[in-house]
Protein backbone atom coordinates (compact mmCIF):
# COMPACT_ATOMS: atom_id res chain seq x y z
CA UNK A 1 0.00 0.00 0.00
CA UNK A 2 1.36 3.44 -1.08
CA UNK A 3 1.92 6.25 1.64
CA UNK A 4 -0.52 7.92 -0.48
CA UNK A 5 -3.21 5.41 -0.09
CA UNK A 6 -2.56 5.22 3.19
CA UNK A 7 -3.33 8.76 3.97
CA UNK A 8 -6.71 8.06 2.25
CA UNK A 9 -7.48 5.92 4.95
CA UNK A 10 -7.68 8.43 7.39
CA UNK A 11 -11.08 10.06 7.13
CA UNK A 12 -11.93 13.69 7.33
CA UNK A 13 -12.43 15.42 11.09
CA UNK A 14 -16.01 15.42 10.65
CA UNK A 15 -16.55 12.06 9.44
CA UNK A 16 -14.30 10.71 12.12
CA UNK A 17 -15.68 12.69 14.88
CA UNK A 18 -19.72 11.28 13.94
CA UNK A 19 -21.04 7.75 15.73
CA UNK A 20 -23.49 5.27 14.56
CA UNK A 21 -25.55 6.08 17.62
CA UNK A 22 -26.17 2.35 18.32
CA UNK A 23 -26.42 1.97 21.91
CA UNK A 24 -25.23 -0.52 24.21
CA UNK A 25 -26.69 -3.57 25.72
CA UNK A 26 -26.18 -5.40 29.29
CA UNK A 27 -23.62 -6.99 27.52
CA UNK A 28 -21.16 -4.09 26.91
CA UNK A 29 -21.72 -2.91 30.30
CA UNK A 30 -21.08 -5.92 31.88
CA UNK A 31 -17.71 -6.43 29.54
CA UNK A 32 -16.81 -2.81 30.97
CA UNK A 33 -17.20 -3.76 34.48
CA UNK A 34 -14.90 -6.58 33.34
CA UNK A 35 -12.59 -4.27 31.83
CA UNK A 36 -12.08 -2.51 34.82
CA UNK A 37 -10.37 -5.43 36.62
CA UNK A 38 -7.03 -5.09 34.68
CA UNK A 39 -7.15 -1.17 34.90
CA UNK A 40 -7.23 -1.31 39.00
CA UNK A 41 -4.93 -3.99 39.05
CA UNK A 42 -2.28 -2.02 36.82
CA UNK A 43 -2.93 1.10 38.16
CA UNK A 44 -2.28 -0.47 42.19
CA UNK A 45 0.54 -2.63 40.42
CA UNK A 46 2.49 0.43 40.10
CA UNK A 47 2.14 1.83 44.00
CA UNK A 48 1.62 -1.36 45.62
CA UNK A 49 5.29 -1.89 46.57
CA UNK A 50 6.03 1.60 47.86
CA UNK A 51 4.89 -0.16 51.49
CA UNK A 52 6.17 -3.26 50.84
CA UNK A 53 9.56 -2.60 50.36
CA UNK A 54 10.72 -2.72 53.77
CA UNK A 55 9.49 -6.20 54.70
CA UNK A 56 10.44 -7.36 51.04
CA UNK A 57 13.54 -6.09 51.83
CA UNK A 58 14.63 -8.56 55.00
CA UNK A 59 13.83 -11.59 52.45
CA UNK A 60 15.54 -10.22 49.37
CA UNK A 61 18.11 -8.20 50.69
CA UNK A 62 18.27 -5.80 47.83
CA UNK A 63 20.85 -3.11 47.27
CA UNK A 64 19.99 0.59 47.22
CA UNK A 65 20.27 0.39 43.62
CA UNK A 66 18.38 -2.96 43.13
CA UNK A 67 15.58 -1.52 45.34
CA UNK A 68 14.93 1.50 43.30
CA UNK A 69 14.98 -1.11 40.09
CA UNK A 70 12.23 -3.45 41.69
CA UNK A 71 9.92 -0.42 42.24
CA UNK A 72 10.32 1.66 38.68
CA UNK A 73 11.05 -1.15 36.23
CA UNK A 74 7.31 -1.80 36.25
CA UNK A 75 6.61 1.27 35.13
CA UNK A 76 9.74 1.94 33.02
CA UNK A 77 8.51 -1.41 30.22
CA UNK A 78 5.50 -0.26 30.15
CA UNK A 79 6.15 2.88 28.90
CA UNK A 80 8.83 1.80 26.38
CA UNK A 81 6.74 -1.34 24.86
CA UNK A 82 3.05 1.18 24.62
CA UNK A 83 3.49 1.98 20.73
CA UNK A 84 4.64 -1.72 20.14
CA UNK A 85 1.65 -2.93 21.67
CA UNK A 86 -0.98 -0.48 20.56
CA UNK A 87 0.10 -1.77 16.98
CA UNK A 88 0.38 -5.33 17.50
CA UNK A 89 -3.47 -4.97 19.33
CA UNK A 90 -4.45 -2.82 15.67
CA UNK A 91 -2.79 -6.03 13.56
CA UNK A 92 -4.31 -9.26 15.65
CA UNK A 93 -7.27 -7.62 17.39
CA UNK A 94 -7.43 -5.87 21.02
CA UNK A 95 -9.22 -8.64 22.65
CA UNK A 96 -6.91 -10.90 21.50
CA UNK A 97 -4.28 -9.04 22.78
CA UNK A 98 -5.39 -8.43 25.93
CA UNK A 99 -6.11 -11.81 26.86
CA UNK A 100 -2.56 -12.76 26.30
CA UNK A 101 -1.34 -10.06 28.04
CA UNK A 102 -4.01 -10.94 31.11
CA UNK A 103 -2.67 -14.61 31.29
CA UNK A 104 1.02 -13.44 30.65
CA UNK A 105 0.32 -10.80 34.00
CA UNK A 106 -1.38 -13.22 35.97
CA UNK A 107 1.32 -16.16 35.80
CA UNK A 108 4.41 -13.64 35.88
CA UNK A 109 2.52 -12.52 39.40
CA UNK A 110 2.85 -15.90 40.80
CA UNK A 111 6.62 -16.01 39.46
CA UNK A 112 6.69 -12.86 41.41
CA UNK A 113 5.23 -13.58 44.28
CA UNK A 114 7.97 -16.34 45.00
CA UNK A 115 10.90 -14.33 43.80
CA UNK A 116 13.90 -15.81 45.51
CA UNK A 117 16.27 -12.97 45.68
CA UNK A 118 16.37 -9.26 44.30
CA UNK A 119 17.53 -9.85 40.75
CA UNK A 120 14.70 -12.55 39.95
CA UNK A 121 12.31 -10.15 41.45
CA UNK A 122 13.61 -7.16 38.84
CA UNK A 123 13.70 -9.59 35.55
CA UNK A 124 9.92 -10.66 36.71
CA UNK A 125 8.74 -6.77 37.12
CA UNK A 126 10.39 -6.02 34.20
CA UNK A 127 8.68 -8.53 31.96
CA UNK A 128 5.45 -7.37 33.76
CA UNK A 129 5.60 -4.37 32.31
CA UNK A 130 5.49 -6.12 28.94
CA UNK A 131 2.58 -7.74 30.10
CA UNK A 132 0.52 -4.62 31.19
CA UNK A 133 1.41 -2.84 28.32
CA UNK A 134 -0.62 -4.78 25.93
CA UNK A 135 -3.05 -4.24 28.01
CA UNK A 136 -4.23 -0.32 28.40
CA UNK A 137 -4.51 -0.01 24.67
CA UNK A 138 -5.95 -2.95 24.22
CA UNK A 139 -8.62 -1.79 26.85
CA UNK A 140 -9.26 1.46 25.57
CA UNK A 141 -9.53 0.27 21.91
CA UNK A 142 -12.11 -1.69 22.45
CA UNK A 143 -14.09 1.37 24.41
CA UNK A 144 -14.41 2.23 20.73
CA UNK A 145 -15.87 -0.64 19.59
CA UNK A 146 -18.21 -1.68 22.29
CA UNK A 147 -19.96 1.86 23.15
CA UNK A 148 -20.93 3.45 19.64
CA UNK A 149 -23.05 6.15 21.81
CA UNK A 150 -21.14 9.37 22.40
CA UNK A 151 -22.69 9.66 25.32
CA UNK A 152 -22.13 5.98 26.69
CA UNK A 153 -18.70 6.25 25.13
CA UNK A 154 -17.55 9.13 27.62
CA UNK A 155 -19.02 8.05 30.82
CA UNK A 156 -17.46 4.06 30.16
CA UNK A 157 -13.88 6.32 29.27
CA UNK A 158 -14.69 8.37 32.90
CA UNK A 159 -15.42 5.07 34.13
CA UNK A 160 -12.30 3.42 32.95
CA UNK A 161 -10.47 6.57 33.61
CA UNK A 162 -11.54 6.74 37.76
CA UNK A 163 -10.93 3.15 38.07
CA UNK A 164 -7.17 3.91 37.67
CA UNK A 165 -6.99 6.75 39.91
CA UNK A 166 -8.82 4.28 42.47
CA UNK A 167 -6.76 1.56 42.25
CA UNK A 168 -3.47 3.69 41.83
CA UNK A 169 -4.63 5.77 45.16
CA UNK A 170 -5.60 2.47 46.68
CA UNK A 171 -2.09 0.71 46.13
CA UNK A 172 -0.41 1.42 48.86
CA UNK A 173 -3.19 0.80 51.53
CA UNK A 174 -3.65 -2.00 49.87
CA UNK A 175 -0.74 -3.30 50.27
CA UNK A 176 -0.50 -2.17 53.67
CA UNK A 177 -3.27 -4.32 54.73
CA UNK A 178 -1.74 -7.44 52.92
CA UNK A 179 1.57 -6.66 54.97
CA UNK A 180 -0.15 -6.90 58.40
CA UNK A 181 -1.26 -10.28 57.97
CA UNK A 182 0.46 -12.32 54.88
CA UNK A 183 4.18 -11.94 53.77
CA UNK A 184 5.42 -9.58 51.11
CA UNK A 185 4.22 -11.99 48.18
CA UNK A 186 0.68 -11.40 48.61
CA UNK A 187 1.10 -7.93 47.21
CA UNK A 188 1.49 -9.82 43.77
CA UNK A 189 -1.14 -12.93 44.32
CA UNK A 190 -4.30 -10.43 44.46
CA UNK A 191 -3.69 -9.59 40.30
CA UNK A 192 -4.07 -13.53 39.31
CA UNK A 193 -8.53 -13.52 40.43
CA UNK A 194 -8.72 -10.75 38.61
CA UNK A 195 -6.55 -11.96 35.26
CA UNK A 196 -7.96 -15.28 35.71
CA UNK A 197 -12.08 -14.02 35.21
CA UNK A 198 -11.02 -11.55 32.43
CA UNK A 199 -9.08 -14.53 30.50
CA UNK A 200 -12.60 -16.87 31.44
CA UNK A 201 -15.25 -14.47 30.52
CA UNK A 202 -13.14 -12.15 27.94
CA UNK A 203 -13.93 -14.20 24.60
CA UNK A 204 -18.32 -14.39 25.72
CA UNK A 205 -17.99 -10.54 26.92
CA UNK A 206 -15.81 -8.66 24.66
CA UNK A 207 -16.14 -8.16 20.87
CA UNK A 208 -13.03 -8.64 18.55
CA UNK A 209 -12.72 -6.01 16.25
CA UNK A 210 -13.33 -7.09 12.46
CA UNK A 211 -11.21 -4.44 10.48
CA UNK A 212 -7.99 -5.46 12.06
CA UNK A 213 -4.73 -4.31 10.40
CA UNK A 214 -2.52 -7.53 9.04
CA UNK A 215 0.24 -5.20 7.95
CA UNK A 216 3.47 -6.43 9.60
CA UNK A 217 5.70 -5.30 12.48
CA UNK A 218 8.93 -3.12 11.82
CA UNK A 219 11.51 -4.48 14.19
CA UNK A 220 13.76 -1.63 13.86
CA UNK A 221 11.12 0.79 14.82
CA UNK A 222 10.17 -1.78 17.61
CA UNK A 223 13.29 -1.10 18.46
CA UNK A 224 13.91 2.57 18.11
CA UNK A 225 10.31 3.22 20.03
CA UNK A 226 11.28 0.80 23.20
CA UNK A 227 14.82 1.60 23.41
CA UNK A 228 13.83 5.29 23.07
CA UNK A 229 10.80 5.61 25.68
CA UNK A 230 13.06 3.75 28.28
CA UNK A 231 15.94 5.73 27.85
CA UNK A 232 13.80 9.24 27.87
CA UNK A 233 11.57 7.51 30.97
CA UNK A 234 14.65 6.60 32.92
CA UNK A 235 16.69 9.59 32.68
CA UNK A 236 13.92 12.24 33.75
CA UNK A 237 12.66 9.95 36.73
CA UNK A 238 16.65 9.68 37.55
CA UNK A 239 17.19 13.36 37.35
CA UNK A 240 14.24 13.99 39.82
CA UNK A 241 15.17 11.89 42.12
CA UNK A 242 18.66 13.08 42.16
CA UNK A 243 17.27 16.56 42.47
CA UNK A 244 15.60 15.42 45.34
CA UNK A 245 18.40 13.82 47.38
CA UNK A 246 21.28 15.96 45.86
CA UNK A 247 23.17 12.81 45.26
CA UNK A 248 24.90 12.74 41.63
CA UNK A 249 25.37 14.84 39.16
CA UNK A 250 22.41 16.06 36.36
CA UNK A 251 24.75 15.39 33.43
CA UNK A 252 24.37 11.85 32.80
CA UNK A 253 20.61 11.62 33.17
CA UNK A 254 20.11 14.51 31.05
CA UNK A 255 22.83 12.62 28.18
CA UNK A 256 20.23 9.68 28.61
CA UNK A 257 17.31 11.56 28.33
CA UNK A 258 18.90 13.14 25.28
CA UNK A 259 19.51 10.24 23.75
CA UNK A 260 15.82 8.72 24.26
CA UNK A 261 14.70 11.30 22.44
CA UNK A 262 17.17 11.93 19.42
CA UNK A 263 16.16 7.75 19.24
CA UNK A 264 12.01 8.62 19.41
CA UNK A 265 13.03 11.28 16.78
CA UNK A 266 14.45 8.58 14.80
CA UNK A 267 11.39 6.78 15.45
CA UNK A 268 9.28 9.69 13.97
CA UNK A 269 11.54 9.64 10.77
CA UNK A 270 11.31 5.93 10.03
CA UNK A 271 7.64 6.12 10.09
CA UNK A 272 7.19 8.91 7.48
CA UNK A 273 9.18 6.25 5.25
CA UNK A 274 7.66 3.22 6.20
CA UNK A 275 4.70 1.68 3.68
CA UNK A 276 3.75 -0.23 7.15
CA UNK A 277 4.50 2.12 9.96
CA UNK A 278 4.86 0.71 13.57
CA UNK A 279 2.80 3.99 14.28
CA UNK A 280 0.54 5.68 11.80
CA UNK A 281 1.60 9.12 11.64
CA UNK A 282 -0.87 11.00 9.69
CA UNK A 283 -3.07 10.37 13.19
CA UNK A 284 -1.04 13.38 14.54
CA UNK A 285 -2.06 15.70 11.19
CA UNK A 286 -5.48 15.73 12.84
CA UNK A 287 -5.56 18.59 14.90
CA UNK A 288 -8.50 17.25 17.11
CA UNK A 289 -6.07 14.04 17.64
CA UNK A 290 -2.87 16.23 17.84
CA UNK A 291 -4.20 19.02 19.94
CA UNK A 292 -5.87 16.55 23.04
CA UNK A 293 -2.42 14.70 22.50
CA UNK A 294 -0.45 18.24 23.34
CA UNK A 295 -2.78 18.90 26.16
CA UNK A 296 -2.54 15.85 27.89
CA UNK A 297 1.35 15.72 27.65
CA UNK A 298 1.24 19.38 29.43
CA UNK A 299 -1.37 18.65 32.14
CA UNK A 300 0.87 15.69 33.23
CA UNK A 301 4.10 18.00 33.27
CA UNK A 302 2.00 21.06 35.05
CA UNK A 303 -0.30 18.67 37.90
CA UNK A 304 1.83 15.51 38.25
CA UNK A 305 4.76 17.97 39.35
CA UNK A 306 2.45 19.46 41.42
CA UNK A 307 0.96 16.92 43.23
CA UNK A 308 4.86 15.24 43.38
CA UNK A 309 6.04 18.25 45.48
CA UNK A 310 2.97 18.14 47.21
CA UNK A 311 3.53 14.72 49.05
CA UNK A 312 6.41 16.12 50.13
CA UNK A 313 5.25 18.88 51.33
CA UNK A 314 2.89 16.97 53.60
CA UNK A 315 6.05 15.23 54.98
CA UNK A 316 8.29 17.78 56.03
CA UNK A 317 6.53 20.56 56.57
CA UNK A 318 2.99 19.54 57.46
CA UNK A 319 4.57 16.56 59.70
CA UNK A 320 2.79 13.59 58.13
CA UNK A 321 4.38 10.13 58.09
CA UNK A 322 4.61 8.28 54.49
CA UNK A 323 0.71 6.68 55.03
CA UNK A 324 -0.71 9.73 56.52
CA UNK A 325 0.43 11.61 53.39
CA UNK A 326 -1.58 8.75 51.69
CA UNK A 327 -4.44 9.52 53.11
CA UNK A 328 -4.18 12.99 52.94
CA UNK A 329 -4.58 13.12 49.03
CA UNK A 330 -7.23 10.77 49.10
CA UNK A 331 -9.25 14.14 49.11
CA UNK A 332 -7.55 14.56 45.59
CA UNK A 333 -8.65 11.12 44.11
CA UNK A 334 -12.46 11.68 45.14
CA UNK A 335 -13.00 15.06 43.59
CA UNK A 336 -10.99 13.65 41.00
CA UNK A 337 -13.23 10.82 40.44
CA UNK A 338 -16.33 13.07 40.60
CA UNK A 339 -14.89 15.82 37.95
CA UNK A 340 -14.78 12.70 35.54
CA UNK A 341 -18.06 11.01 36.31
CA UNK A 342 -19.78 14.71 35.79
CA UNK A 343 -17.80 15.57 32.17
CA UNK A 344 -19.99 12.93 30.16
CA UNK A 345 -22.88 14.53 32.02
CA UNK A 346 -21.55 18.29 31.25
CA UNK A 347 -20.69 17.08 27.52
CA UNK A 348 -24.46 16.15 27.04
CA UNK A 349 -25.16 19.51 27.62
CA UNK A 350 -22.06 21.68 25.92
CA UNK A 351 -19.55 20.73 23.80
CA UNK A 352 -17.15 18.24 24.97
CA UNK A 353 -13.79 20.46 23.91
CA UNK A 354 -15.16 23.34 25.70
CA UNK A 355 -15.78 20.96 29.01
CA UNK A 356 -12.19 19.79 28.52
CA UNK A 357 -11.24 24.07 27.92
CA UNK A 358 -13.13 24.48 31.83
CA UNK A 359 -12.14 21.31 33.16
CA UNK A 360 -8.33 22.48 32.66
CA UNK A 361 -9.20 26.57 34.02
CA UNK A 362 -10.62 25.25 36.75
CA UNK A 363 -6.80 23.31 37.64
CA UNK A 364 -5.27 26.38 36.69
CA UNK A 365 -7.45 28.07 40.20
CA UNK A 366 -6.82 25.18 42.03
CA UNK A 367 -2.44 25.77 41.32
CA UNK A 368 -3.05 29.29 41.45
CA UNK A 369 -4.90 28.53 44.75
CA UNK A 370 -1.43 26.42 46.18
CA UNK A 371 1.03 29.21 44.57
CA UNK A 372 -0.22 31.87 47.07
CA UNK A 373 -1.88 29.93 49.97
CA UNK A 374 1.03 26.74 50.34
CA UNK A 375 3.80 28.76 52.09
CA UNK A 376 5.33 27.83 55.66
CA UNK A 377 2.56 29.02 57.52
CA UNK A 378 -0.34 27.08 55.76
CA UNK A 379 -2.49 24.58 57.53
CA UNK A 380 -2.34 20.85 56.18
CA UNK A 381 -6.13 21.22 54.85
CA UNK A 382 -5.63 24.39 53.14
CA UNK A 383 -3.00 23.48 50.86
CA UNK A 384 -5.14 19.54 50.60
CA UNK A 385 -7.78 21.64 49.37
CA UNK A 386 -5.67 23.90 46.34
CA UNK A 387 -4.92 20.54 45.61
CA UNK A 388 -8.48 18.90 45.20
CA UNK A 389 -9.58 22.14 43.31
CA UNK A 390 -6.90 20.81 40.54
CA UNK A 391 -7.80 17.36 40.98
CA UNK A 392 -11.88 18.13 40.33
CA UNK A 393 -10.55 20.25 37.22
CA UNK A 394 -7.73 17.42 36.14
CA UNK A 395 -10.81 15.03 36.18
CA UNK A 396 -13.40 16.87 34.27
CA UNK A 397 -10.57 17.30 32.20
CA UNK A 398 -8.82 14.10 31.03
CA UNK A 399 -11.26 11.92 30.68
CA UNK A 400 -12.76 13.92 27.65
CA UNK A 401 -9.52 14.27 26.62
CA UNK A 402 -9.24 10.53 26.11
CA UNK A 403 -12.55 10.22 24.06
CA UNK A 404 -11.35 13.13 22.00
CA UNK A 405 -8.58 10.94 20.82
CA UNK A 406 -10.37 8.23 20.14
CA UNK A 407 -13.34 9.60 18.97
CA UNK A 408 -11.27 11.00 15.96
CA UNK A 409 -9.25 8.05 15.38
CA UNK A 410 -9.92 5.34 12.61
CA UNK A 411 -10.99 2.44 14.31
CA UNK A 412 -8.42 0.06 12.27
CA UNK A 413 -5.88 2.71 14.03
CA UNK A 414 -7.26 2.83 17.88
CA UNK A 415 -4.75 1.09 19.22
CA UNK A 416 -1.93 3.08 18.07
CA UNK A 417 -4.21 5.75 19.23
CA UNK A 418 -4.65 4.50 22.33
CA UNK A 419 -1.05 4.17 23.07
CA UNK A 420 -0.10 7.56 21.54
CA UNK A 421 -2.57 8.70 24.46
CA UNK A 422 -0.45 6.50 27.22
CA UNK A 423 2.88 7.78 25.70
CA UNK A 424 1.64 11.30 26.12
CA UNK A 425 0.19 10.59 29.50
CA UNK A 426 3.50 8.34 30.65
CA UNK A 427 6.53 11.57 29.33
CA UNK A 428 4.04 14.31 30.82
CA UNK A 429 4.34 12.30 34.08
CA UNK A 430 8.13 11.74 34.13
CA UNK A 431 8.76 15.04 32.73
CA UNK A 432 6.25 16.65 35.80
CA UNK A 433 8.33 14.59 38.53
CA UNK A 434 11.05 15.79 36.81
CA UNK A 435 11.11 19.55 36.52
CA UNK A 436 8.69 19.58 40.02
CA UNK A 437 11.97 17.88 41.10
CA UNK A 438 14.36 20.52 39.78
CA UNK A 439 12.66 23.06 40.28
CA UNK A 440 11.44 22.95 43.87
CA UNK A 441 15.26 21.94 44.69
CA UNK A 442 16.39 25.21 42.93
CA UNK A 443 14.29 27.35 45.18
CA UNK A 444 14.89 25.05 47.93
CA UNK A 445 18.94 25.91 47.81
CA UNK A 446 17.47 29.54 47.07
CA UNK A 447 15.25 30.29 50.16
CA UNK A 448 17.89 28.72 52.26
CA UNK A 449 20.83 30.74 50.63
CA UNK A 450 18.92 34.19 51.31
CA UNK A 451 18.35 33.00 55.06
CA UNK A 452 20.28 34.10 57.83
CA UNK A 453 20.50 32.10 60.33
CA UNK A 454 22.74 33.71 63.03
CA UNK A 455 22.77 30.47 65.48
CA UNK A 456 23.35 27.84 62.96
CA UNK A 457 27.10 27.21 61.62
CA UNK A 458 28.16 27.74 57.74
CA UNK A 459 28.97 23.85 57.15
CA UNK A 460 25.15 23.41 58.86
CA UNK A 461 23.27 25.43 56.02
CA UNK A 462 26.13 24.34 53.35
CA UNK A 463 24.87 20.72 54.77
CA UNK A 464 21.01 21.37 54.79
CA UNK A 465 21.32 22.97 51.29
CA UNK A 466 21.82 19.24 49.85
CA UNK A 467 19.06 17.58 50.02
CA UNK A 468 15.02 18.10 52.19
CA UNK A 469 16.25 15.01 53.92
CA UNK A 470 20.07 16.28 54.99
CA UNK A 471 18.21 19.76 56.05
CA UNK A 472 15.65 17.88 58.12
CA UNK A 473 19.02 15.28 59.72
CA UNK A 474 21.36 18.25 59.75
CA UNK A 475 18.65 20.39 61.60
CA UNK A 476 17.97 17.42 64.29
CA UNK A 477 22.08 17.61 64.98
CA UNK A 478 22.81 21.16 65.13
CA UNK A 479 22.05 22.03 68.56
CA UNK A 480 20.42 24.79 69.70
CA UNK A 481 19.97 26.29 65.90
CA UNK A 482 18.22 23.41 65.43
CA UNK A 483 14.51 24.99 65.44
CA UNK A 484 15.73 28.22 63.44
CA UNK A 485 17.09 25.60 60.81
CA UNK A 486 14.34 23.75 60.26
CA UNK A 487 11.86 26.71 60.07
CA UNK A 488 14.36 27.54 57.19
CA UNK A 489 13.91 24.11 55.98
CA UNK A 490 10.44 23.78 56.06
CA UNK A 491 9.91 27.32 54.67
CA UNK A 492 12.27 26.67 51.46
CA UNK A 493 10.25 23.48 51.16
CA UNK A 494 7.09 25.65 51.21
CA UNK A 495 8.45 28.31 48.69
CA UNK A 496 9.49 25.67 46.23
CA UNK A 497 5.88 24.57 46.08
CA UNK A 498 4.51 27.40 45.20
CA UNK A 499 6.88 28.49 42.78
CA UNK A 500 6.22 24.93 40.85
CA UNK A 501 2.52 25.59 41.93
CA UNK A 502 2.83 28.75 39.45
CA UNK A 503 4.77 27.27 36.90
CA UNK A 504 1.91 24.50 36.40
CA UNK A 505 -0.86 27.10 36.91
CA UNK A 506 1.26 28.64 33.59
CA UNK A 507 1.50 25.11 32.01
CA UNK A 508 -1.92 23.86 32.41
CA UNK A 509 -3.50 27.35 30.93
CA UNK A 510 -1.69 27.02 27.86
CA UNK A 511 -3.08 23.80 27.63
CA UNK A 512 -6.58 25.03 27.95
CA UNK A 513 -5.75 27.97 25.56
CA UNK A 514 -4.64 24.94 22.91
CA UNK A 515 -7.99 22.99 23.62
CA UNK A 516 -10.56 26.36 23.28
CA UNK A 517 -8.53 27.59 20.52
CA UNK A 518 -8.22 24.57 18.23
CA UNK A 519 -11.28 22.25 19.33
CA UNK A 520 -13.71 25.30 20.21
CA UNK A 521 -12.91 28.24 17.87
CA UNK A 522 -11.66 27.17 15.19
CA UNK A 523 -14.17 24.05 14.71
CA UNK A 524 -17.05 26.91 14.96
CA UNK A 525 -15.43 28.88 12.37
Amino acid sequence: MSRSQRNHDVPAPAVAAAGTGVRATWKEWTGLGLLVLPMLALASDLTVLFLALPTMSVDLSPSASQGLWITHVYGFFIAGFLITMGRLGDRIGPRRLLLIGAAAFGVLSVVAAFSVDAQMLIVTRALLGIAGATLMPSLFSLLRTMFDDDTQRRLAIAIMFSSFSVGGAFGPLLGGVLLEYFWWGAIFLINVPPMALLVLLGTRLLPERTDANSGRLDLISVVLSVVGMLAAVYGLQELAAGQETGSGGAWPHLGITALGLVLLGLFVRRQRRLREPLFEMTLLANPRIAAPLVALLMVGIGVVGVFFLTTQYLQWVGGATALQAGLWTLPYVVVNIAGAMLAPWAAGRIRPALVVALGLGVAVVGAVLLALLAGPGASVPMVVGGLSVIGFGQGAALGLVSDLILSNAPKRYTGSAAAAQEVGGELGSALGIAAGGAVGMIFYRASLGRRVLADVPDAAVEAAAGSIHEGVTTAEAVGSGGQQLLDAVQAAVAHGLQAYAAIGAGVVGLAAVLIFAVLVVRDRS
